[in-house]
């Protein structure tokens, strides 16, 4: 028992002295450069950025606030990725407890039996003076390997990256919903305001197929002139009903993004009444590895895949195991707990070293080394990507402004000019043509107006994501 602690406490002395003179192979991660610009235009950029903004704090509209926080419980996305994340957070934890022995528990009982004229049956009788043979064991079994080269420390390593990666995927896909959900809603708004503009112009129409009809009582048009005016009302009564159509499946399309049944939507605002808070500031490009979700998970699928080189490196390197076995054993039950005549124990160790494996450690080095350069390549596209997503963003703010203000003035001068025109028409100035051209004319105006105001909306959601905003 001595001699068996003596080769035990020496072990012990040999794994130290090799753990304190071991180092990790694993070259520490260092974040490549981006080349970001100081900032995305000498006009918009500022110190703050409106990613710092949680949503609830963005949008200021309530129905639009109610139908986010049912997506955030509800959406079939997001559930799922939620999911991806319980599981990478357990293996991480199964990486953590790498640095522990493993430790397993046996009990065995078992009997021979072997035939009487068989050589282990003569055997048996001739020194035991028995016809059969009985063993009982219960033992414990320990296997431990020593982390000489920091294998275990970049599986670890690795498999934090993991869950951080779709725990940053995770808020990737929830700024994702939130963003599908305002576009959904700010289209239904839109298209309430098609609908009120369409129905106004039926009664527009209407008005005027009663004049037509009129004069053409009257022998100052023909025919044709009423016609062409029933047309037109005609034209709005489908273009109501196809707005219907379309509120109604965009209605099911946003109460599936929020993981609910079809059904209607009830909203309590206008496309005019929509408000944001706050000022578009945008902070600097460098603020996208702080804020933007896919930015840092595409470092964190660096940072793993640098790792795995550590590991693939490792893997090259001799690799130290201590195993101990000890427990109980007797040839009959009567004695199996009988102490310290039954115990037993054995330690060992063992130094294993690759030499030949037909190049499939090399192999998995070269692939680890690979898929860590495509990691690099990737991050600098997600930055990158990231900062035309803003500057894109700021470019449609600016353009549709614009576009907008021509757009109302558009409106303004095309309702005047039916308005004029239903005068000259009456006083004989104009005929029914003119009439016709100038209503269609205000419709369309109209109807593009509407898109343009969506269109602002979803441009100002959109710099938002862009910016990282929305998974606070």
């Amino acid at each position: 028992m001595k001699r068996i602690r003596f080769k035990f406490k020496y072990i012990l002395v040999v794994v130290f002295a090799i753990g304190v003179a071991s180092c990790s192979v694993e070259k520490g991660y260092k974040r490549p450069d981006t080349g970001l610009p100081s900032t995305y235009n000498s006009i918009t950029s500022s110190d703050s950025s409106l990613a710092t903004q949680s949503w609830k704090e963005f949008f200021q509209d309530t129905t639009l606030t109610q139908l986010i926080d049912q997506a955030l419980e509800g959406n079939f996305d997001l559930q799922t990725a939620i999911k991806r994340v319980d599981i990478y957070q357990s293996l991480a934890k199964q990486a953590r407890a790498a640095w522990l022995p493993s430790l397993q528990l046996q009990a065995t009982a078992s009997t021979l039996n072997p035939s009487q004229n068989s050589l282990n049956g003569i055997s048996l009788s001739s020194f035991l003076g028995a016809n059969h043979l009985e063993d009982y064991a219960l033992s414990a079994d320990l296997a431990w390997e020593l982390d000489i080269w920091g294998k275990i420390k970049s599986s670890k390593k690795a498999a934090l990256a993991d869950y951080l990666q779709t725990y940053e995927v995770q808020k990737a896909v929830q700024v994702s919903v939130i963003r599908q959900v305002a576009d959904a809603y700010y289209n239904l708004l839109m298209m309430d305001e098609q609908l009120a503009i369409a129905r106004r112009n039926i009664v527009l129409n209407d008005s005027i197929v009663q004049i037509m009809e009129l004069q053409k009582n009257a022998g100052e048009v023909t025919s044709l002139a009423v016609e062409q005016s029933i047309a037109q009302k005609q034209a709005s009564e489908l273009l109501e009903q196809q707005l219907q159509q379309a509120i109604t499946l965009q209605e099911n399309a946003l109460r599936l993004l929020v993981g609910d049944l079809p059904g209607e939507i009830n909203r309590t605002q206008g496309l005019d009444d929509v408000s944001f808070s706050g000022e578009l500031s945008t902070g600097v490009p460098a603020d996208l590895l702080r804020y933007r979700p896919d930015v840092r998970a595409a470092e964190q699928a660096l940072v793993a895949a640098n790792a795995r080189v550590g590991v693939a490196q490792s893997s090259l390197y001799p690799a130290l195991r201590i195993t101990a076995s000890g427990g109980l054993n007797a040839l009959e039950a009567s004695d199996w707990f009988s102490v310290p005549a039954s115990l037993f124990g054995l330690v060992g160790g063992g130094l294993t070293q690759p030499v030949f494996q037909r190049r499939m450690l090399k192999t998995q080095l070269e692939i680890a080394k690979a898929e860590r350069e495509q990691s690099v390549i990737a991050f600098r596209q997600a930055v990158t990507t990231g900062v035309h997503d803003v500057t894109n963003a700021l470019v449609k703010l600016e353009a549709l402004q614009s576009q907008y203000d021509i757009a109302d003035q558009r409106v303004s001068t095309l309702r005047n000019a039916v308005r004029n025109a239903q005068l000259l028409f009456k006083s004989g100035l104009a005929d029914y043509l003119e009439i016709i051209t100038a209503q269609r004319g205000a419709l369309d105006a109209e109807l593009e107006k509407a898109i343009i105001a969506r269109q602002q909306l979803s441009a100002r959601t959109e710099l938002y994501q862009a910016l990282g905003g929305g998974w606070r």
